[in-house]
């Protein structure tokens, strides 16, 4: 018992806070569009390097709750983000190819996001229990740009960033993820008519987290609104609620390269 405790303290005082097996996997096989808008995955080039994701999930799982616990808030958030991301490439390829969407890996009466497979902090883990109780459900939780870090694997989610989050850069990396995500016209934009601005059903999922810290869905798109592609008029109006919010369709086809 002794000597597991020790190897355990071990592995922790020797954590690479670059997470640099991740940065080398997601440079390798994540690619930006040419707008720099989203990103697409080889998942065969992960599937390649299957030994080398595995050998990162576990080094993840060697931390445990005390130490991760007591690290500051954004290297914990990184921690949490890049094991998410990864045990998502992970969850993929327990069908990759024979998948079409993330979707498939769930049934009628289950979810691929509540599937127990990740071992973290102590315990097996779902998708679900990493974002929603270790993420968002922290005591000092207070950015909901988390939601444009962590990937769902597919065309509508918020790219798949080909480096990994760390916490000596955390918020400028959410914030970078912000502008990209919100620059992608097929997902966020202001209607033909100027009288709607239409962005992603993850405002309107998440709207809570918006709500409680950043002033709502209207007051966050108008912090971002030359993003949005919002001329001076347009952003006082959203602003001031006189410009409607609608959520686009999302896209849950996979976000796989096709070669």
């Amino acid at each position: 018992m002794l000597a597991s405790i020790a190897a355990s303290g071990a592995q922790a005082e020797g954590f690479d806070q670059a997470h640099a097996a991740w940065n080398t996997l997601v440079a390798d096989h994540v690619q930006w569009n040419a707008e720099g808008t989203t990103s697409t995955v080889d998942y065969a080039g992960f599937a390649r390097d299957a030994k080398a994701l595995d050998a990162y999930l576990d080094t993840l799982s060697k931390i445990d709750r005390k130490t991760v616990d007591s690290w500051n808030q954004d290297d914990r958030e990184a921690f949490l983000i890049n094991a998410y991301n990864a045990a998502t490439v992970k969850l993929i390829l327990t069908r990759y190819p024979n998948l079409k969407s993330i979707k498939d890996l769930g049934g009628l009466f289950s979810s691929p996001w509540k599937k127990e497979f990740v071992d973290l902090l102590g315990e097996r883990r779902s998708l679900d229990s990493i974002e929603h109780t270790l993420l968002r459900g922290a005591s000092d939780y207070s950015d909901p740009r988390i939601h444009f870090a962590v990937n769902c694997a597919s065309i509508g989610c918020p790219a798949l960033r080909p480096e990994a989050y760390v916490g000596a850069t955390l918020r400028t990396q959410l914030a970078d993820q912000t502008t990209r995500f919100l620059k992608d016209r097929s997902r966020n934009r202001l209607a033909s008519d100027g009288k709607l601005v239409q962005v992603s059903k993850i405002f309107d999922w998440y709207a809570g987290d918006f709500d409680a810290h950043t002033g709502g869905v209207g007051a966050f798109l108008t912090d971002h609104a030359d993003a949005l592609g919002l001329d001076a008029e347009k952003a006082q109006r959203l602003r001031e609620g006189k410009l409607s919010i609608d959520f686009t369709d999302y896209d849950w086809s996979l976000n796989g390269s096709t070669h």
